[in-house]
């Protein structure tokens, strides 16, 4: 247990749950996106379906996907903001069974046509958990620093990438495999100990098979 956990984060309220996990959430899928957003459809689930206008969830994960922090003062206005520079919003409410009741899929689309989805629940105290990204499982909460390694599925890879990694003295401290189908796309979700160097991803970037690396500080 942390401090975070115990006295919550700084952020614009009035809902750790339903603002500042939100966004948190949407930090996320602009992380994963790379770009600024021009469109966003975000669907909501449970609870957050029900409240999200008035504890302001969609100012918040619409916030996170400009790339706010959850104690930025223009979370309150974001909407408008989002109008002002070119970001279409839409929210609709569905049913996503066996959901966290806090849980929205963002779907983002940038200027250059790039589009990311991102399903992940506010579980709490403003803490987060990302169970999908792009169609792939992951688990992973936000609070270590992530790097998300998308690659073909061959063989090596994995060594390759945690090998490379080790000789940089970068700890892993948790590692997820996402392979929807044999020999096809597959996405590694590592969690480390400690910072990651530009200088390492882009090392990472070229080894055999890997398609990108995200990195996603710990938020």
């Amino acid at each position: 247990m942390n401090l975070f956990d115990i006295i919550g984060p700084v952020m614009i309220g009035p809902s750790s749950s339903h603002t500042a996990g939100a966004v948190r959430l949407g930090r996320v899928a602009w992380k994963i996106l790379g770009e600024p957003a021009v469109q966003a459809e975000i669907c909501l689930s449970g609870s957050f379906a029900q409240t999200y206008r008035g504890h302001g969830t969609d100012k918040a994960l619409v916030a996170g996907i400009m790339g706010m922090h959850s104690d930025d003062e223009g979370i309150r206005s974001s909407l408008e903001l989002a109008r002002q520079r070119g970001l279409e919003v839409a929210f609709r409410q569905q049913d996503i069974p066996g959901a966290h009741p806090n849980t929205a899929r963002i779907a983002v689309t940038g200027a250059s046509g790039a589009k990311a989805v991102v399903q992940g629940a506010s579980v709490g105290g403003g803490n987060i958990l990302i169970t999908e990204i792009n169609g792939m499982t992951v688990s992973f909460t936000g609070q270590y620093n992530t790097l998300l390694v998308l690659h073909y599925d061959k063989p090596g890879t994995i060594a390759a990438v945690t090998n490379f990694m080790a000789y940089s003295e970068v700890n892993i401290g948790n590692f997820r495999l996402s392979r929807p189908k044999r020999g096809g796309e597959a996405l590694m979700t590592i969690e480390v100990d400690g910072d990651v160097s530009d200088a390492l991803i882009a090392s990472l970037r070229i080894l055999p098979n890997v398609i990108n690396v995200v990195l996603i500080r710990a938020i």
